[in-house]
């Protein structure tokens, strides 16, 4: 017998991407259930509201202009990150041929990005651990509180944390270092 939400709610034991799998594999985490699995814990997706939602809409936008054709961008999509988390970041990019596989989501992603409202604390302290750790080499977090994007760079994946941090305004343009050639301004996230 496969382990169950309510087993998992009941117990607060940390699970593996595996397990998680599993769950899904066996009908106990289903399409409709709105779940990441960060950190070991499965957590729930909480509803976006418009600014979130024209932010990943711009995002796209704005990331898909110029990328090269051997890189691909997934909006809210897994990423399977080591041993204990799946998240769905709002956007990330990744090599096409990770994004083409029909037997598992990519293993990493050179830049991926989360916009935050009432999420900014969790996406500050616990998905930029996660992102450390696996070494995404760029974690930005668009910022919609403050009109700003924070950059995270230079993962140290055995501290969990990213060695540089910067944060850029709407009045600047953003370059991404992971992604050649990606330069977004800023200020058109928040038009």
């Amino acid at each position: 017998m496969g382990l169950t939400r309510s087993d998992l709610l009941e117990s607060g034991r940390r699970i593996t991407v595996d397990e998680y799998h599993r769950m899904i594999e066996t009908g106990s985490l289903g399409e409709d259930d709105r779940v990441q699995l960060i950190a070991g814990t499965v957590v729930a997706m909480t509803p976006q509201g418009p600014a979130h939602a024209l932010a990943i809409q711009s995002l796209t936008r704005l990331v898909g202009q110029g990328l090269p054709a051997d890189l691909a961008i997934r909006v809210q999509l897994p990423l399977t990150l080591p041993d204990d988390s799946e998240p769905e970041p709002d956007l990330a990019v990744v090599r096409l041929a990770d994004a083409r596989s029909r037997d598992h989501h990519p293993r990493t992603a050179l830049l991926v990005v989360e916009v935050a409202g009432d999420s900014l604390p969790v996406d500050r302290q616990t998905k930029a651990i996660v992102y450390a750790r696996a070494g995404i080499p760029e974690y930005w977090i668009v910022n919609l509180a403050e009109s700003t994007v924070e950059v995270h760079r230079e993962p140290d994946p055995a501290m969990g944390a990213y060695r540089t941090k910067a944060v850029v305004s709407s009045d600047d343009t953003l370059a991404a270092t992971s992604v050649p050639g990606l330069r977004i301004d800023v200020a058109d996230l928040f038009r």
